[in-house]
């Protein structure tokens, strides 16, 4: 096997990319192939296109910009050059971006959210899922029907990070701002100084607990009530709910609830050892040292629910390691679907939580808030879309041994 045989598919596209840009004389403004071209001629797959993109943006060497394409950035001194660290890992694209909006100089004019860009911008904590890329995809449904444009920043799930976002999106002259915000025990106050100065944002798949905002999420809690009555109808009496979340965040609280209750309802007592949360998932490369790994080995639960598809997946993977056979001997229910963006394909069973419309949804919401004027400004509302169970081969009877 030669050395490029062992290069990863998505620094391949990256290396073609630079290689096109310099061969081709490219300059700033000039469009680069397409996600589909890339993907034709790479034969892989989006996601892999997506995560070459996405490092070739952070670079600086490239601007995505939903719904239109990838273009050659504007050139960016290096951070030792011009002393800016570039705390979103975007300078490049952030600052071609920038020089587009006359607007961006003049942040009084922002907080009213009166500047008429038809630039809306989306802050992220990362697009290296189908859950997140589900979003993107319907709100960029709903910019072309509104003929909005849109500007991505990733948060990486800092809430440092998130606040230069939002920083940068003001100074870059948005009109308004959807926002997946960091789930964090901390509130973003950047997002507090929005809503008190009346600036147009919506919030997606989570809330902040006490403050009245524009949101739109899956209803959590029926999701893993959903997950509870499919598996104790198979006759699972040990189910397991899973979190790899440091924080006993929004989410994962209400999620937990949901779990709770659908037992209780069913007279069933909680056992806590079953309730599993707090681990480290970069720590399961060496996953027969586990404590996640040992209590699936010792079968400690017939079924788990993961509350996100990445779980999911490791999951299914330590059973296979401890020679446990999938649904068998053990069921895996997870949140979102973490194998395939084509639903048909997928193996898992899971909590279909319609992330296209969720974005579809959270984007139009803005848009009336930002053509209501003030009283659109301060009727806030909560929008709850009922997920569904989703049942493919991860579930199945519990399987008693004689």
């Amino acid at each position: 096997m030669s050395s490029t045989d062992r290069i990863p598919l998505y620094q391949k596209i990256q290396e073609y990319v630079r290689e096109l840009i310099n061969s081709e004389g490219l300059k700033t403004g000039d469009r680069i192939p397409t996600e589909k071209e890339l993907m034709d001629r790479f034969n892989v797959s989006k996601i892999t296109v997506v995560n070459a993109l996405t490092g070739l943006a952070n670079e600086r060497i490239i601007t995505r910009v939903p719904g239109r394409g990838s273009f050659v950035s504007e050139t960016i001194p290096s951070e030792e050059e011009s002393g800016d660290t570039h705390p979103l890992g975007l300078g490049g694209p952030v600052a071609a971006a920038a020089s587009s909006y006359p607007a961006a100089d003049k942040p009084e004019m922002l907080k009213s959210g009166a500047v008429k860009s038809g630039l809306i911008g989306i802050v992220m904590p990362s697009i290296d899922d189908y859950f997140a890329i589900r979003i993107i995809k319907g709100i960029e449904k709903a910019m072309d029907e509104k003929g909005y444009r849109s500007m991505i920043l990733l948060s990486r799930s800092k809430l440092e990070k998130e606040k230069e976002a939002i920083k940068t999106l003001m100074r870059l002259g948005v009109e308004g701002m959807l926002i997946f915000p960091v789930d964090e025990e901390r509130y973003n106050e950047e997002i507090l100084t929005m809503k008190l100065n009346g600036f147009p944002f919506v919030l997606i798949d989570r809330y902040l607990p006490g403050v009245e905002t524009n949101y739109i999420a899956s209803d959590g809690r029926l999701g893993t009530s959903l997950a509870v009555d499919l598996l104790w109808n198979y006759g699972h009496r040990e189910i397991a709910l899973c979190s790899d979340s440091p924080l006993q965040t929004v989410t994962v609280q209400e999620r937990t609830e949901g779990y709770i209750q659908a037992l209780k309802e069913k007279g069933e007592l909680i056992n806590p050892a079953h309730i599993i949360n707090g681990f480290d998932l970069s720590e399961m490369d060496n996953n027969e040292s586990h404590p996640l790994y040992r209590y699936i080995r010792n079968r400690m639960a017939t079924a788990y629910i993961a509350l996100n598809g990445r779980l999911g997946v490791y999951i299914y993977q330590m059973a296979e390691k401890a020679g446990l056979r999938i649904p068998e001997d053990l069921s895996i229910v997870t949140f979102d679907d973490p194998t395939s963006i084509v639903e048909e394909f997928s193996i898992f069973t899971h909590i279909k939580q319609y992330e296209q419309d969720m974005g579809y949804q959270a984007a139009n919401k803005l848009f009336g808030v930002i053509q209501g004027g003030e009283e659109g400004k301060i009727k806030f509302s909560k929008t709850l879309i009922r997920p569904e169970l989703i049942e493919r081969k991860t579930t199945g009877p519990i399987v008693r041994k004689l």
